[in-house]
């Protein structure tokens, strides 16, 4: 199970299924999904020309080209594609959004495609950032998702963002596990709970309404239960660069570093064009 080959796997599917030149636009959140796993010189290689976020209102009028938006079905993303569909500034809008789309979302923006821009809405599963093949994450902060609501219990919006985060992996991976958790923690409690109504809610996503597939186990650990990891220093390449320069993204920020160069200010890591991250 190789998350980062699920995660192009979609990239792909977005950048090559529509022919032609293309204007790709992304949101907030899938700029640093896509930026993890794809290039710019990939995107090019499939008649991408331009990159740009659907929240910039001061993009130009380019009705030859086709648009491919690839966003989150939140309610600001789709407030943002509606205002697209409203004034068009392309040809045609193919619309792929990052996990399971709401009936009502479909409905919205059917109603606001006045000038029948649109020609194709899909789901596409990459709604977490992948950064190596079995690490992922889901983007969360303590400024945009703070962890805990009161006492010990979750924050209602990382608690869903976790589920949708989660759900787009196992969509992605077309897995359905049996999910285990700690006995003790009433947020393992919690999270396994509302991804178990996740699948069976989305039964025919998930393969069906039944038991697990019988191969795959979602194991969900309480960090409160385990004060020794976070004491530990891993020795991996990987772990090092986060310790100690911090890794964002997949991005690295050395512009506090003395006597670099300005063009490696800011230096991206990925597996596939770094040969000693791979092996190491």
């Amino acid at each position: 199970m190789d998350i980062v080959k699920a995660a192009q796997y979609y990239t792909n599917r977005i950048a090559g299924d529509v022919s032609g030149m293309k204007v790709l636009l992304l949101d907030r959140e899938t700029t640093p999904i896509i930026s993890l796993v794809s290039t710019q010189s990939f995107l090019l290689s499939k008649e991408v020309y331009l990159v740009d976020r659907i929240e910039n209102r001061q993009r130009d009028v380019m009705r030859h080209l086709k648009c491919v938006c690839f966003v989150r079905p939140t309610d600001a993303s789709m407030q943002a594609l509606v205002d697209e569909l409203r004034s068009p500034r392309y040809g045609d809008y193919y619309i792929y959004v990052s996990n399971i789309l709401k009936k009502s979302m479909v409905e919205l923006l059917a109603e606001n495609d006045e000038s029948e821009v649109v020609r194709e809405v899909q789901e596409f599963y990459a709604d977490f950032y992948a950064a190596t093949p079995h690490l992922f994450h889901m983007g969360l902060t303590p400024a945009t998702h703070p962890l805990f609501g009161e006492g010990h219990s979750w924050n209602p919006g990382a608690l869903s963002r976790t589920v949708q985060g989660l759900g787009a992996v196992l969509l992605a991976l077309k897995r359905r596990p049996n999910i285990r958790y700690e006995r003790n923690s009433a947020m393992a409690l919690k999270l396994g709970q509302e991804l178990e109504y996740l699948m069976a809610h989305e039964g025919s996503l998930f393969g069906g309404r039944g038991q697990g597939d019988g191969q795959t186990q979602l194991l969900i650990l309480d960090r409160k239960n385990d004060p020794v990891t976070p004491l530990l220093t891993h020795w991996t390449y990987h772990a090092m660069l986060d310790e100690l320069l911090g890794v964002v993204h997949g991005r690295i920020d050395l512009s506090q570093v003395a006597d670099f160069r300005a063009e490696v200010k800011e230096v991206m890591l990925s597996q596939d064009q770094d040969s000693f991250f791979r092996q190491s």
